[in-house]
């Protein structure tokens, strides 16, 4: 089977690599190569399906795509902004990559919707969203109460909720549970 994710991967680096600020540069490159690999590995943990993992990883490497855009024409990567402008944007960056179009309009829905917490409709969903929130809360310096309250909210699987009690909540008691 060929390998379309390493090739999206040095794709989504160059992409970034226009960005004239080395922080910002940097920032957004470890912070897809990171939602990427917590992507791939609660994937394979909760044994997504290959096309699902294929899917969902892709889906990882362009999830913020759409941020040096919003910082340019809204001065912010808030949410909404990027669930706006990323779809069209995954979708012009993986035409080079012939997906199947049921693949393609998957990648584009969970680029569009991955800061939104409601009407999660698959495993891929729900896991894209678990790896960019154990990233964000990281990079945000999120308190550990809010990490909690998220976890208790919006965490489904197994492995997201391991990951993130051993990253961020190891004392709490209520890690018996997962």
């Amino acid at each position: 089977m060929y390998d379309k994710v390493s090739p999206a991967i040095m794709k989504m680096a160059r992409f970034y690599s226009h960005d004239k600020n080395t922080s910002v540069k940097m920032h957004d490159i470890s912070h897809f190569m990171k939602v990427w690999g917590f992507a791939r590995t609660i994937g394979l943990a909760e044994k997504l399906g290959a096309e699902a993992q294929e899917t969902l990883e892709l889906a990882a490497v362009v999830h913020d795509i759409a941020c040096p855009l919003c910082r340019e024409k809204y001065g912010s990567t808030a949410g909404p902004y990027q669930e706006r402008e990323g779809a069209p944007m995954a979708r012009r960056f993986y035409e080079e990559f012939r997906l199947p179009e049921k693949q393609l309009h998957r990648i584009c829905f969970l680029v569009a919707h991955h800061h939104t917490y409601s009407a999660v409709d698959g495993l891929d969903y729900q896991i894209l969203i678990e790896a960019d929130f154990l990233v964000n809360a990281d990079e945000s310096a999120l308190k550990p109460e809010a990490i909690r309250t998220f976890r208790d909210r919006v965490f489904r699987t197994e492995t997201g909720k391991h990951l993130l009690n051993t990253l961020y909540c190891p004392d709490d008691p209520r890690n018996a549970e997962s």
